[in-house]
Formats: structure tokens, C-alpha cells, sequence
């Protein structure tokens, strides 16, 4: 485009109606940006963070519904917290460690959000000791009515004890701790919220943890759901604080690029101002931060200050041609909206794909990020050129880069990169690229076989291993049988027929079966209750430790299961929970146990019975296994898809498309591979990472294969046209590698381990994409994108380029073309390094 030093000799009523709406009330413009920066700023200070137990798990998924259908019957089997409390100087019969645990037991029991009906300890009437005596069965609660730590009392205490068989359920191995199995409701019923996670975790951790526990004396160990989530909530609270480190970074490296203190300032504004915008719309749109949500403005920062790199990068080198300031922002608004809205569509299909996941919280992520998405088609795309057509760049930063693009004839400096780059073009460096790119992908496809679906580790891997839920976690398995890592099997029959011999009998195999599976601890339901009660009623005998046949004993039985242990069947008599405690929560123990369950219920289920999955935090992991290995290459489906449509949309040739995706493939394979070098399972916190790593990483594709093709099509060869792009927009592609990089790499040290380890995958996805695209799109386009000035560079006259682009650029230049052609360049080449000449490029010159 011409260069227009005097404001004066610009036609304002140039370009299309979206650039005369802007910039011609470009003041407007930004005052209406200030107002809504300063309205959804606002908005911030109401922006809860919490999470949501319902939304962590696939609520549509049929095992789920399942469980929701008989969740108010199944007595809090799906949230739960445990509370474990040591004496570190004795047992649990010292009479002040008895005294401090009935506080934290009222101290849990008055914890607003608790369902208290089914919380249980050994100070809970609920919990009950049954035995037999020559006059019949005896019982009443653990706890002695009156407990007055004497000698006799705690005799008492200690027979009860053994009597209920609470030794490694309720109370430790050692006889060294208490355990306190707490329920949770999603929803306070004295306020009608939702339960705050984080004031909970705090509660715990204040008003017990920090109140009873002492060093040395007394430990205090916690977990569940709800204590996990306000770990991650504190953990988030660090992460926002990487934020700041994730801009200065950008901003050191953007300013290494440009050396330009105002642009680079309003650069790193913009992206901020889009963050604020989506921040503000969470908020009003009723949502919340939770530890899955809280990465997006992470994201779109990164993503906001990649494109304004491009929108810069064009402004600062017309203003070194000596074009004005106003004039060279219009100038690259048009060269480059479109390309950057085809990049910001593109990436809104990595996050909107992953809508396909049927987990809530990964919903309400991708919404919020394509919601980002679209801010910063407004801030990056057009706040941020009428903004640089305001304040400019400095005329050194400008006068530098006309320099670094000169210094490619010599290829001295940074130029000789580009200049190496291009050597992918010939035919031996293009070989030895897709021989080298085809051993990496069929060596990382091998190793990529090995990568599991689910959690890998025991304790919670969302936290360090280290952290302190995994010491509490670690404490609890090793000391307790019944884990936290709770399976739960719904046995479903009529009302008032859970006492029937065949139910009980299926019941007992059931839980005789999920005994031999490799993992399960222990397993237990209404049928053992049954049978020793029955077995009580024959003086103990061992003959009857089986299911009885006399409806009449079994009956008896039911009855006294019903008052004495509430939680194995429901009031009805029609709900029995099959409970199945695990060594840990791993993907292999858990597909085990669903193998088993299944088989068991598609051999045993009739009209009248039905054995359902799932319940128990475990049994909903289980589900989400599945659910995420279904969606897994479904949504891996739908994003090539995606993308190859919106590849072919921009380059109208299927040779290009092949060009601009197989980097990407590569990069997929190669990151699956190190998830199964780094022990990374695809779970819910891992799945989305390829999909944004591809609708992210596509943009490389767009801006440099766009440059490429338009100057293939003005008649130049292959390795001048990727010469070119390289200096237009290659070295831009390379910068915003290293700055999606490096807005997202501060998350390796997150404490959140999930979010560490998406931090380094999409680290490793965002680099190795771009170094994908710098090396493997001309070494492609060497054997699918040539044209006949390749092979007869002598007679530029005649081009026949039919067979080798697409039909759009088969045409001889005309008149009109050529006329065209001199108005965007800025007239005819005249001794111009063919390196350097310019060429006629929708995406503007960098």
C-alpha cells in the first residue's frame, strides 16, 4: 500500500463499513471500551470462587443418573468428608483425648452444610453395638450413655468397641485414632446457597485442625471432596499471582522484539482489557471461578497478546516506510482482520469442541473461553489498532525493524535463521524433514499406546504428592479398611423385598465376587448384617452364617438392620448399597471393578432386581473414566474437523489444508506420547489440553501458509515466497510461540498438580507446533504446493500452476491485476533482493 506521510491526502472513507465505523469515530470508540472496561471491572469484586461437587461429575451419563435417581435413599454416599483424629502420646481411651474428640465431634456436627442424619463417629446414638446373650440380642450405642473416663467406663467403651466391629471402619488399627465420616449436602438448607467450599475447607482447617490439633499430642487428618476443593481454591489464590509473572514475561520478551516501551505497554493493556470483559461476563452471567476456569484468562492473556504482536508488528513497519500513524493502523486493519478473525475462530473451536465432553465443569470452561475468545476480537483486533493510531510506535522501534528486514539480503543476525529456514524448500533438506518427522511420529505413536485414561497415582493427583491432603490421605488408607476410594453398587428391588431370600443371596454374591477383584480392600452390604444377626438368633451358631431360607428369621433380621444400621438399606426396604472399599482410585483398579459389575448384572438382573452403578466417590470416578475415554478421540474427531474446514475456507486447496495440519497430528501424537512418558493420565483436568494445543496451534498455519501462498501466487518461487513470509510473518510466528508459551509455563509450578500438568503440555504443545510449522510447512509445500516457476524459473511468463494450487490462483494477471498488484506493494520492484521484494499479501506486511 502506498505510503501516505500527510494525514491530509488519506481517503477516510476508504475500506470496508466495519473500518469506517471505527476509525472514524475512533474516539467514540474507545470511550465506549473505557465504559465497559470500568462496568465489568467492577463486576470483579463479586466474582465468587468456588466448585461444585454436581459439576465435577457427567450428570447425564446413565450410572449417574443412577445414582441422582437414589441419591436422598443412599444417606450421603456421594460427598463425603472423613476426620481422623490421633493421640500421639496413647490410645484412644486416654479420657482427655475422649474429651477433645466429642468436641470435634459437636464441632463437625454443628458445620453448617453437614447432613447431620448421616454423620457418623463413635459419639454418634447412631452407631450401635449389637451382641448375643443367652436371654437374645443385646445392644445400644458405642458411646456409654454416661462416660465419665473412669476405669469401668472405659471397659465398656472398649467391649462396645469390639462388639459393633468398628476397628479399622470407625476407629484406627492401632487403637490409636478416631474417624469421623461426615456428609455433605450441595446446598445449605438454612440459606438455600450452595455450599461455599472454600469457607468450608477453612472451617476444618481453623475450627478443628488448628483448634484440637497439637504438635506432638494430637493430629488431625482430613479428607474428602470438600477438603480437596478448598485446597485447590487456596492453590488457585496462588496461580492468579503467576498472572503477574506470565504478563512480565511477555512483556520482557514482546519489548526484546520491539524495543518499543508505549506499544508494548499497549499491548500487554488490551490483552488485560479483554480479561476484565470475560471476568466481568462470568460474573454477570452467574457463573464462578472454579480450579478448572481459573487457567482461561491465563489463556486468553496469552492468546490476546499473540495476535496484538501481529497487529504491531505490520503498524511499526509502515510507520518506519514513513507512512502516518493513523493511516499505517487502517493499513493493517485491513490487511489483517480477517486473517486474525479466521486465527480467533480457530482457536474458539479448540474450546468450543471441548462442549462434547459431557462433564459440567468442562462446559462451563469451554463457554467462558470462547466468551474470551470473542472479547478480544474487539480489543485485539480493533481496540488495539485504533489505540496504535493514537500513541504509534517509536521512531527508533520503527527505524529497527526497516533495518532487520534490509539485513536479510545478508542474512547477517536473526535474518540468517530465516535464511536457513528457507532451505526446507529444496528437495534434500525437505526429505530429510519429513523423514525425520515420520520417525518421531511413528516412535511417539508406540509410546503414546502406553498413555491411560484415568488417575495414575493414589491419594488425590490433582495435589502434589507432598502436599498435606496426600500425607492426611496416605495416613488414612494405611490405618483404616474402609477408604476413602468408596465403591458403591445400587441394588434396586420392590419395595418391602429386601429382606427376600433371593435378594439377599444375589446381594452376598455380589459381595463375595467384588472381594476377589485385584484393589477392593473389603466389601459389605445389607446381606452380611443379615446373616450374622441370623446367625446371632442360633446362639452364634456357624452353621448359619449364610443366607437363611426362612423368611420369618429374615425378617427379624431386616428389622433390626432397619434401627440399627440405617445406612445398608433404605426405609422403603427396596435400596441396598453394595459398599466396596479400595486399595486407591487408579484407572486399572477402577475398570476392574465396573467389569465385574457389569457382567454380574447383565447375568443376574431380572423384572423385580436390578444391580445398578454407581455411587461413592469412587464408583463417580469410574463413570468419569469412561465418559472421558469416550469423549477423548470424539473430541479429537470434531477439532481436525473443525479446523480442516476452516484451513480450507482460508487456502481453498486440500494440498494446503495437508501442509497446515500434519504439524499439528505430529504435535498430538508427540504430546499423548510424553503424558505417557511424564505419567499423566487422560482425565478431566488433561482432556481439553490437545484439543486447545490444536485450535491454538493452527494459527501458526494461517499466518504464515497465508503469506506464503498469496506470493507463490504473484509469481514467485517456492523458497522466495516462504522467504518472504518468513520475514512478514515468520519471525512473528515464533514470537508468538514463545509468548503463548510463556503465558502459560508459570503454571508448572502451580501446587495444583493438574494444572502444573497442563501447564507443561500446552507449553510442549504451543513450541513444538511452532517449530511443526517453521520446519514442516515448507518442507511440505516442497512436494504439494510447487508451482511451474519452480521448475522453470526462466520463463516467469508462463505459468501453468493448475495442477499444483488451487483454482484461485490459475488465473493470468490482467490489467487490473497488475494495477492491483503495484497499488498493494507500492509500485514496481526495482532492485530488490527477491528476499525482501515485496508482495501483494492479505495479511499485511510485518
Amino acid at each position: 500500500m502506498p505510503a501516505i506521510r500527510d494525514l491530509a491526502q488519506f481517503d477516510r472513507n476508504s475500506g470496508n463499513w466495519l473500518e469506517r465505523a471505527v476509525f472514524n469515530h475512533r474516539v467514540l470508540f474507545i470511550l465506549a471500551c473505557a465504559l465497559i472496561t470500568a462496568v465489568l471491572g467492577l463486576q470483579i469484586a463479586k466474582l465468587e470462587v468456588n466448585a461444585s461437587f454436581d459439576k465435577m461429575i457427567p450428570q447425564s451419563h446413565p450410572y449417574i443418573q443412577n445414582y441422582f435417581e437414589n441419591r436422598a435413599r443412599l444417606g450421603g454416599l456421594g460427598n463425603v468428608v472423613r476426620v481422623v483424629v490421633r493421640n500421639e502420646q496413647g490410645d484412644i481411651f486416654d479420657p482427655r483425648f475422649l474429651e477433645l474428640t466429642k468436641q470435634v465431634n459437636d464441632q463437625l456436627f454443628l458445620t453448617p452444610g453437614v447432613d447431620r442424619a448421616w454423620m457418623k463417629s463413635v459419639w454418634m446414638s447412631g452407631v450401635r453395638w449389637t451382641e448375643v446373650t443367652e436371654e437374645g440380642f443385646r445392644g445400644g450405642p458405642v458411646m456409654p450413655e454416661v462416660f465419665d473416663g473412669s476405669p469401668q467406663a472405659t471397659e465398656e467403651f472398649m467391649r462396645n468397641i469390639r462388639s459393633a466391629g468398628l476397628v479399622g471402619s470407625l476407629v484406627g488399627k492401632d487403637y490409636k485414632s478416631l474417624m469421623y465420616i461426615v456428609p455433605l449436602m450441595e446446598f445449605d438448607p438454612a440459606t438455600g446457597k450452595r455450599i461455599d467450599y472454600a469457607a468450608l475447607s477453612r472451617s476444618l482447617e481453623d475450627n478443628v485442625r488448628g483448634k484440637f490439633g497439637e504438635a506432638g499430642k494430637v493430629s488431625v487428618h482430613i479428607v474428602g471432596f470438600a477438603k480437596l476443593v478448598g485446597d485447590l481454591i487456596d492453590g488457585m489464590l496462588q496461580v492468579i499471582t503467576y498472572f503477574g509473572i506470565a504478563a512480565a514475561v511477555a512483556a520482557g520478551v514482546i519489548y526484546l522484539y520491539t524495543r518499543c516501551v508505549r506499544s508494548t505497554v499497549l499491548v500487554l493493556l488490551c490483552s488485560c482489557v479483554a480479561v476484565i470483559w470475560l471476568l466481568g461476563c462470568i460474573r454477570l452471567m452467574g457463573y464462578y471461578l472454579d480450579p478448572y476456569s481459573v487457567l482461561v484468562p491465563f489463556l486468553v492473556f496469552a492468546i490476546g497478546v499473540s495476535h496484538a504482536a501481529q497487529k504491531m508488528n505490520g503498524i511499526m513497519q509502515d510507520i518506519g516506510r514513513g507512512t502516518h500513524k493513523y493511516v499505517a493502523a487502517r493499513y493493517t486493519f485491513r490487511r489483517l482482520f480477517l486473517a486474525g478473525f479466521t486465527a480467533l475462530l480457530a482457536d474458539a473451536v479448540g474450546f468450543g469442541v471441548l462442549m462434547v465432553i459431557d462433564i459440567p465443569v468442562i462446559k462451563d470452561l469451554a463457554l467462558t473461553a470462547s466468551i474470551g475468545v470473542a472479547m478480544l476480537i474487539f480489543t485485539n483486533l480493533l481496540l488495539l489498532p485504533v489505540a496504535l493510531s493514537f500513541v504509534g510506535v517509536s521512531k527508533a522501534a520503527s527505524e529497527r525493524s526497516l533495518a532487520k528486514e534490509a539485513a536479510t539480503a545478508t542474512g547477517r543476525g536473526q535474518q540468517g535463521v530465516w535464511l536457513f529456514l528457507s532451505r526446507f524448500t529444496t528437495r534434500p533438506w525437505a526429505l530429510g524433514a519429513v523423514f525425520a518427522s515420520l520417525v518421531l511420529g511413528i516412535a511417539g505413536f508406540f509410546v503414546s499406546l502406553d498413555v491411560k485414561i484415568g488417575d495414575l497415582d493414589a491419594g488425590a493427583p490433582e495435589l502434589r504428592p507432598e502436599s498435606r491432603y496426600n500425607v492426611d490421605s496416605a495416613y488414612i488408607g494405611g490405618h483404616y479398611r474402609l477408604s476413602n476410594d468408596q465403591f458403591v453398587v445400587i441394588v434396586k428391588t420392590r419395595d418391602e423385598m429386601c429382606a427376600d431370600y433371593r435378594v439377599l443371596k444375589e446381594t452376598e454374591s455380589l459381595t463375595w465376587a467384588l472381594r476377589q477383584v485385584p484393589g477392593v480392600q473389603s466389601a459389605s452390604a445389607m446381606s452380611d448384617n443379615i446373616i450374622n444377626l441370623v446367625s446371632g438368633l442360633q446362639e452364634g451358631n456357624p452353621k448359619w452364617l449364610s443366607v437363611s431360607r426362612n423368611p420369618a428369621l429374615l425378617g427379624t433380621a431386616a428389622q433390626w438392620t432397619l434401627t440399627d444400621n440405617p445406612d445398608v438399606v433404605d426405609t422403603a426396604c427396596s435400596t441396598i448399597p453394595v459398599f466396596a472399599y479400595l486399595t486407591d482410585h487408579k484407572a486399572e483398579t477402577l475398570k476392574g471393578v465396573v467389569a465385574l459389575v457389569e457382567k454380574f448384572a447383565a447375568e443376574h438382573d431380572s423384572e423385580d432386581l436390578r444391580f445398578l452403578l454407581a455411587a461413592g466417590p469412587a464408583g463417580i470416578e469410574a463413570v468419569t473414566n469412561i465418559v472421558v475415554e469416550k469423549a477423548n478421540r470424539l473430541m479429537l474427531l470434531y477439532v481436525y474437523a473443525a479446523v480442516v474446514v476452516l484451513c480450507f475456507i482460508t487456502f481453498r486447496s486440500w494440498r494446503a489444508v495437508i501442509v497446515a495440519v500434519i504439524p499439528l497430528v505430529l504435535t498430538s501424537i508427540l504430546c499423548e506420547a510424553l503424558m505417557a512418558v511424564l505419567g499423566i493420565g487422560i482425565k478431566v483436568a488433561t482432556l481439553p489440553v490437545i484439543a486447545l494445543g490444536v485450535g491454538i496451534g493452527v494459527d501458526y498455519a494461517l499466518y504464515l501458509l497465508s503469506v506464503q501462498l498469496q506470493n507463490q501466487r504473484a509469481g514467485m518461487t517456492l523458497g522466495e515466497a516462504y522467504a518472504q513470509a518468513m520475514e512478514f510473518t515468520g519471525k512473528v510466528v515464533a514470537l508468538v510461540g514463545v509468548t503463548l508459551a510463556a503465558g502459560v509455563v508459570t503454571w508448572a509450578w502451580s501446587p495444583i498438580k493438574f494444572q502444573a500438568d497442563m501447564g507443561i503440555l500446552l507449553t510442549f504443545m504451543f513450541v513444538w507446533n511452532m517449530v511443526g510449522a517453521l520446519i514442516l510447512i515448507p518442507a511440505l509445500s516442497h512436494f504439494l504446493l510447487r508451482t511451474q516457476a519452480d521448475r522453470v524459473p526462466q520463463a516467469p511468463a508462463v505459468r501453468d500452476e493448475a495442477a499444483e494450487l488451487p483454482a484461485s490462483t490459475t488465473e493470468q494477471p490482467g490489467p487490473a491485476d497488475e494495477k492491483a498488484r503495484k497499488h498493494a506493494t507500492g509500485g514496481e520492484r526495482k532492485n530488490v533482493s527477491p528476499l525482501i521484494r515485496p508482495a501483494a499479501n492479505p495479511l499485511g506486511q510485518r
